[in-house]
């Protein structure tokens, strides 16, 4: 995969960016780690070893805030209700629907504050390499952006036409668009 994703940066970033993945076959407790450096700096971290305590932690925030109302569709509870092929009883489907609802929330916060995990980096990964790259600019999910920033195909014309958008995108979706522009 970092042969693939490197296949895509661009000629003047091809020495400057670096795409590292660390694991431990035989340490169970080891996940390793996950990263991006610039010029050999550390710039992104995909770290697990505190992720899934700060997605609970979040979660629990949510759920225990009085003032936040979990809206659920009907849709969700459809949802619920197909993936369980109508084996769940109906008072406990607006609670699974309500519970992956939150979740959802904490990991977007999370997404929102830069705390992935080394499964986020693979997810966004095998998503870029398998969709158009104006899809991938146009995408949500900042490592994506990130991957798509710093494509070949992205040429320097639709560069300068993304200035405005690129405004509104998290900071370190704009630094890997000033890294882009400066080359």
């Amino acid at each position: 995969m970092k042969q693939q994703l490197e296949g895509f940066l661009c000629q003047s970033l091809v020495e400057r960016v670096d795409y590292r993945a660390t694991g431990y076959r035989y340490l169970p407790d080891k996940i390793g780690r996950c990263y991006i450096t610039v010029d050999k700096k550390e710039i992104l971290n995909f770290n697990n070893e505190n992720t899934l305590i700060r997605w609970f932690q979040t979660e629990q925030e949510i759920k225990n805030d009085p003032h936040l109302q979990i809206s659920i569709s009907a849709e969700d509870i459809d949802g619920v209700k197909k993936e369980t092929c109508g084996k769940v009883p109906e008072e406990r489907l607006l609670v699974i629907a309500k519970k992956r609802k939150i979740s959802d929330y904490s990991k977007d916060m999370m997404e929102a504050q830069a705390v992935l995990c080394k499964s986020d980096f693979y997810g966004a990964a095998n998503a870029f390499l398998s969709t158009p790259i104006e899809e991938s600019l146009e995408s949500k999910d900042i490592l994506i952006n990130i991957f798509a920033l710093v494509d070949r195909r992205v040429g320097k014309k639709r560069l300068q036409d993304m200035r405005e958008m690129m405004k509104l995108k998290h900071p370190i979706v704009q630094y890997f668009y000033e890294l882009r522009c400066g080359n």
